[in-house]
């Protein structure tokens, strides 16, 4: 008789531990180890991993909403108080031909469209855009394209809906950037953010006017830096971001989390015309430069090694050349009272590098040339007929316009 409790307790361990482990396996029972590693004042849940988390993008300066996402409502609230609205009235010389939109009539009687058999007239044109209020005493920056040409009214909406005249102070086609001045003080002021700074996946606000809509906020990340080849400047380092942008956004503010314009928006990369997920802002640093320019001097100051036109090394040009790779760009003219011919540079000639940075594209040099400082010494390396080279150049003053271009 005192062995049938034992015989009867062995079972019903076995049975209960059994029990424990099937909920332990099915979920049931909590995990130790993530019970151990929560707060003590707080219970083991999914929740409580996510808090360092917000923790983290509070302390950058991006509160985060409820369901993990951040929050920029405070950021956005004081973002649009300073963009403003941009309508530049124009006056283009159109053709009174009845044929100017048809490309057989273009093609057979010229550029003008008819304009020398049907004559032309002055047509007013409303430019809309958008501006970003740099100072407290009125400058406002923008594009060139939103200005345009032969201008005979600009007008600034500001934020509190006041209707004031604007000046131009200067322009500069070769980065699309503008600067307008209008009579007023104690304007709200975006702060320069540092662009060199920005990350690919960084969320950023693209504000501005977009079909006459005004402050407008939309919210995205950045898609990459650093994009050229675009076609919409001569001069292109553009940040790319899928923030929505579209047609009137054109000069507005892109900030970032902190509240910080690090960029200024210019385009958009389109088959319809609107908002397909890839638009380009000009970064803060490259407009901060033309703008200090446009004060001082109202032009923008930039290097130049004379004429001289490049174009890009394709697969095909490679293999003609005898060149191993497609990287540089090749010379094809210049001219000969150009600092670049007097260095030695010639036709033919294909560039690799300038100051130690690799020259990839036209817009490279083009890119590197214009940020040299006028005064200055640089060298460039190139091939010549499987050679490699380094040669010394001079550096001058550029003038307003383009002096390296690229040939498609």
């Amino acid at each position: 008789m005192t062995r049938t409790p034992k015989l009867i307790a062995l079972p019903l361990a076995l049975m209960l531990a059994g029990f424990v482990a099937g909920l332990v396996v099915t979920g049931r029972l909590p995990d130790a180890g993530a019970a151990l590693s929560a707060p003590a004042s707080a219970p083991a849940s999914p929740r409580a991993t996510s808090a360092p988390v917000l923790a983290s993008r509070a302390a950058q300066g991006t509160p985060a909403a409820a369901g993990g996402m951040p929050d920029f409502t405070k950021v956005a609230a004081e973002a649009v108080r300073g963009v403003a609205n941009i309508s530049s009235l124009q006056v283009v010389r159109t053709t009174n031909s009845p044929f100017s939109s048809d490309p057989f009539f273009s093609y057979f009687f010229g550029g003008d469209n008819g304009g020398e058999l049907f004559g032309t007239h002055d047509e007013r044109q409303l430019s809309l855009g958008s501006g970003v209020i740099l100072s407290s005493d009125g400058y406002i920056v923008t594009n060139n394209h939103v200005v345009g040409r032969n201008v005979r009214e600009i007008n600034v909406i500001l934020p509190d809906k006041r209707k004031v005249r604007g000046r131009i102070i200067g322009t500069d086609p070769m980065t699309d950037v503008a600067l307008l001045k209008i009579d007023a003080k104690n304007l709200p002021v975006i702060p320069w953010g540092d662009s060199s700074t920005l990350q690919v996946g960084q969320w950023v606000l693209a504000i501005g006017s977009p079909f006459q809509l005004s402050q407008t906020v939309t919210l995205g990340i950045v898609s990459a830096v650093g994009r050229a080849n675009i076609g919409l400047a001569d001069y292109e380092d553009f940040i790319q971001t899928d923030a929505a942008i579209n047609p009137g956004n054109s000069g507005g503010a892109l900030i970032n989390a902190r509240g910080n314009v690090v960029g200024i928006n210019t385009g958009i990369l389109s088959e319809s015309g609107g908002y397909q997920g890839i638009g380009f802002a000009i970064p803060s640093n490259l407009v901060r430069k033309v703008v200090d320019d446009l004060i001082k001097y109202g032009a923008v100051h930039r290097g130049s090694i004379g004429f001289i036109q490049t174009t890009a090394i394709t697969p095909e040009l490679a293999g003609q050349l005898g060149l191993s790779s497609t990287d540089g760009v090749l010379v094809t003219r210049m001219a000969r009272d150009s600092q670049a011919y007097a260095s030695g540079i010639r036709p033919g000639d294909v560039i690799r590098a300038f100051n130690g940075e690799p020259v990839k594209e036209p817009s490279d040099l083009l890119r590197h040339v214009s940020d040299a400082r006028a005064g200055s010494t640089a060298e460039i390396a190139l091939v010549r007929d499987g050679r490699r080279l380094t040669v010394k150049v001079n550096i001058v003053q550029g003038a307003r316009t383009p002096q390296t271009t690229s040939q498609p």
